[in-house]
């Protein structure tokens, strides 16, 4: 009877050959004899899951986790993540020079905190805070940690609001309202710290957002703050900043009730500032307190970053920041960890000196441009709907016949992350309901490409898209071999509708050809024979 689970450990452990313990080699020293590779490394066995007894040098380590690490996809056509994965080579060479530094050794590395300073001033200006002397931040491992420290800043201000109003703080308890496209840092902030978390729902009316009129139905006075999303992690969309503030300055017109808006800018405070300047969205509106971005997304940092930073001190209640006597002089710190590593730091310093703010405009203006390419692109298709909008012009922005907009100027367009989010086309379902699109993600997949198939948020689940997020290294030439795959996996499953058909297209995928530019047509070549010569 065949087995219903397998395991391939014990397979392999099963089916190694058993050395023999008498036998001797006598002549030279084993260290000096050359071996091929497979000898030197090949049948060396890794401890999975404890720790060896002895070592290996470190050459040999070092290629045993590298062969297994080329498994990885590549960085470069991983098309799912925000998260930056290039820099110039001055970079690199800066960061590694800078790799065993720890920022919280204010005493031993005071060059490295003042560039720590520098950084959150530079973007305390950049958000237009009242005073760049008076606003206070601090880098973190990236926005996860800065959204909660941004929340619990507003949880306290509201606790010591309450206590002052001989009110309660725990009966009926603190709330925070947000979209229910949040990304899940916002909602393990009200699950972490004991706040209960009101998510309004959006719909295709709200473009996938949050609808602040809605939002409005959930705000009380035990509500500390409003998470706003600058950049939805689902289709890109900018969440009206500045609609929700016009509500809740109404609100407290009204009720006296001051609620915060707390701006997560994980994305969209990178790109905002530079392509769509005139958006008011940031500390130029009194009721944003606080603003969180990641350095390694849009900032163009590699991974290990992110800022938060408030409109002024007022806003960081005194009982978060820990005054520190044991690394040599006096320290304070407001972050949920303690060590962090100085080199992602220097690394986002180095792009503010060396991008300034042309070359920030610069980037930010090519990746949406490349990502309206793909855009309208996959809407002349027929087969497929853009959910996103940054390829779309602004209503007014269509001008009489014979003129023409600036169409590389992304300020008219609507607002937006460079994120390409799509489904099948009705019409497309209609035509091949037997085609699945998660289909699409599994053969871009064999051809490199990492692209997400997932469901919208709460209210919209029945919803499926795929989303394609256009960075700094997404080149227009990738883009179009993006579409070319695009069109040629979709051609194929039209053409065998059916799971068994779609699974038989991963080979055929992985090595065919995308023209003949340059290529002998098929049977150019003598008739396969059965020998390893294979024609073309």
């Amino acid at each position: 009877m065949l087995s219903k689970h397998i395991n391939p450990s014990n397979l392999i452990r099963e089916s190694k050959d058993k050395p023999n313990h008498h036998h001797h080699h006598h002549g030279a020293a084993s260290d000096s004899t050359p071996h091929p590779y497979g000898a030197r490394y090949g049948i060396t066995s890794i401890p999975k899951y404890h720790l060896p007894s002895k070592g290996a040098d470190a050459q040999t380590a070092y290629q045993l986790i590298h062969d297994e690490l080329t498994l990885d996809g590549s960085p470069s056509l991983n098309l799912a993540s925000f998260v930056q994965t290039w820099m110039p080579e001055p970079a690199n060479k800066l960061m590694m020079e800078n790799i065993s530094k720890n920022l919280i050794d204010q005493d031993e590395y005071p060059m490295t905190q003042e560039i720590h300073t520098r950084c959150v001033s530079i973007l305390a200006d950049l958000w237009h805070a009242p005073s760049t002397n008076q606003a206070i931040g601090t880098a973190t491992t990236g926005s996860s940690e800065a959204i909660q420290l941004g929340g619990l800043a507003m949880k306290r201000l509201w606790q010591e609001r309450r206590k002052a109003e001989g009110k309660s703080i725990h009966e009926p308890g603190p709330n925070i309202v947000m979209g229910a496209n949040a990304q899940v840092a916002l909602e393990k902030f009200a699950r972490y710290f004991e706040v209960e978390c009101r998510l309004v729902p959006v719909s295709v009316e709200s473009k996938y957002r949050l609808d602040p009129k809605k939002a409005m139905e959930f705000i009380d006075e035990n509500t500390i703050g409003v998470y706003v999303i600058l950049g939805s992690t689902y289709t890109g969309h900018y969440e009206p900043v500045k609609e929700m503030s016009d509500l809740l300055d109404e609100y407290e017109k009204n009720t006296g009730i001051s609620v915060p808006i707390h701006v997560d800018g994980a994305s969209g405070a990178f790109v905002a500032p530079f392509a769509h300047p005139t958006l008011l969205w940031d500390f130029k509106l009194p009721r944003v307190v606080s603003i969180n971005t990641s350095g390694h997304k849009f900032g163009l940092a590699y991974v290990g970053v992110g800022w938060v930073v408030w409109r002024s001190k007022k806003y960081l209640p005194k009982d978060l920041i820990f005054e520190l006597h044991y690394l040599g002089s006096v320290e304070y710190s407001f972050s949920l960890n303690f060590s962090r590593p100085a080199a992602p730091i220097i690394a986002q310093y180095f792009n503010f000196v060396h991008l300034g703010f042309e070359g920030y405009r610069a980037v930010a203006k090519d990746d949406l441009k490349n990502a309206r390419l793909l855009s309208r692109a996959l809407e002349k298709s027929s087969w497929y709907t853009v959910l996103s909008d940054i390829h779309r012009p602004k209503t007014g922005e269509v001008l009489h016949k014979g003129t023409r907009i600036d169409e590389e100027n992304p300020e008219h367009y609507e607002e937006g992350l460079p994120v390409v989010a799509f489904r099948l086309s009705d019409s497309f379902r209609e035509s091949y309901p037997g085609i699945q699109q998660k289909w699409i993600q599994i053969l871009l997949r064999s051809k490199g490409w990492i692209v997400p198939n997932y469901e919208l948020a709460p209210d919209l689940e029945q919803v499926e898209i795929l989303r394609v997020v256009v960075k700094e290294n997404m080149t227009e030439a990738l883009v179009d071999r993006l579409l070319e795959d695009i069109v040629e996996v979709t051609q194929d499953l039209i053409k065998q509708d059916s799971p068994t058909n779609a699974l038989t297209l991963l080979g055929k995928h992985s090595n065919q050809n995308r023209n003949n530019v340059g290529k002998l047509d098929e049977g150019s070549a003598t008739e396969y024979s059965g020998t390893y010569a294979k024609p073309c």
